[in-house]
């Protein structure tokens, strides 16, 4: 028995509802194996970061080429907003230079990488949301949701970057700082939601999926703040040995700490809805649910013992998640 079932837990559950929330938040992660889908996934992000960051030079090389004013602004909103791509421009700004080659390498290598990243996390918000198997997309819509994802991270991205520059060229006062701090954390919970709402098999409202995007908005923000530290504490705490794969490390810490972040705020989101009605029926019809039992739905529908889970069940729904 796991010891979110336990009697002196399941006891505290029922008088305090934070503590039955957190409980469960974390008792998804659990049976939904989350941590190894957030473990993949950070790697298949990071897969697609080079690439992506060779197509957005090359891009950007061919309309900013006359414009060195423009070019220096967008490396310092880049530098703000993502770690080591940032600095590597304002490292070397004449690596903004156009051509054609890079650019059909970076794209096809980002496009490859970054379709099995949002691949994944389909499966990922699917097993929150305990989807059967059977019931889930078939590969071609997974794809075609795939590059909608993309669109919606890659617009969201970009408008921050945009924020940044045009806040940075206004020179307004001192508090334009958490002006920043507030416009960008506002594009990034829209666009997470935006994908807790649509890149599933699942039927989640608008309501159900704000709470936690708020939750991973303000962690991504978070890190965009710290990032560009944490790369360089990383880095400098490297020996001179292994020094060129500080920024690797770097790296993979930032996108586990974001993708850990991302599937934990989708169970939360879940955890609540299972709180509140005692199921996920409004969500996902029990026809088209994985036969598993949650500890909420057990307790209200006082069938066996908490936690368990019913017979013919199929643990582990996570073992769809990820196809190459």
């Amino acid at each position: 028995m796991p010891w979110t079932t336990s009697d002196k837990v399941m006891d505290v559950r029922r008088r305090y509802a934070a503590v039955d929330v957190l409980v469960e938040t974390l008792d998804g992660w659990r049976r939904h194996i989350t941590g190894r889908n957030a473990s993949v996934l950070a790697f298949f992000t990071f897969l697609s970061i080079f690439p992506l960051m060779l197509a957005a030079t090359t891009i950007l090389g061919f309309v900013l080429e006359d414009n060195e004013d423009l070019q220096q602004r967008i490396i310092d909103g880049a530098l703000n907003d993502i770690p080591v791509i940032g600095q590597q421009l304002a490292a070397d700004p004449a690596s903004l230079e156009g051509n054609i080659w890079a650019l059909i390498i970076g794209l096809g290598g980002a496009l490859w990488s970054a379709s099995r990243a949002f691949v994944g996390l389909q499966g990922a918000l699917d097993d929150t949301w305990e989807v059967s198997v059977d019931h889930r997309a078939s590969m071609p819509v997974q794809r075609g949701r795939a590059l909608v994802g993309m669109l919606i991270l890659g617009g969201a991205q970009v408008g921050s970057i945009a924020i940044t520059t045009v806040v940075r060229a206004l020179d307004l006062p001192a508090g334009a700082d958490l002006l920043l701090v507030v416009a960008t954390l506002v594009v990034h919970v829209a666009a997470i939601a935006a994908m807790y709402r649509y890149l599933t098999s699942a039927d989640p409202d608008w309501g159900d999926v704000w709470p936690g995007a708020i939750i991973a908005g303000a962690v991504y923000s978070l890190l965009q703040q710290i990032g560009v530290w944490l790369v360089d504490v990383i880095q400098n705490n490297a020996s001179d040995t292994y020094g060129n794969f500080a920024i690797v490390l770097g790296l993979i810490t930032w996108m586990s700490i974001i993708a850990i972040a991302t599937l934990m705020s989708a169970e939360f989101n879940a955890a609540l809805v299972r709180h509140r009605e005692g199921s996920l029926d409004r969500i996902v019809p029990p026809d088209k649910r994985a036969a598993q039992q949650t500890v909420t739905e057990a307790n209200s529908d006082g069938g066996g013992a908490p936690g368990s889970e019913s017979a013919g069940a199929q643990p582990g729904t996570a073992s769809s998640t990820w196809r190459i």
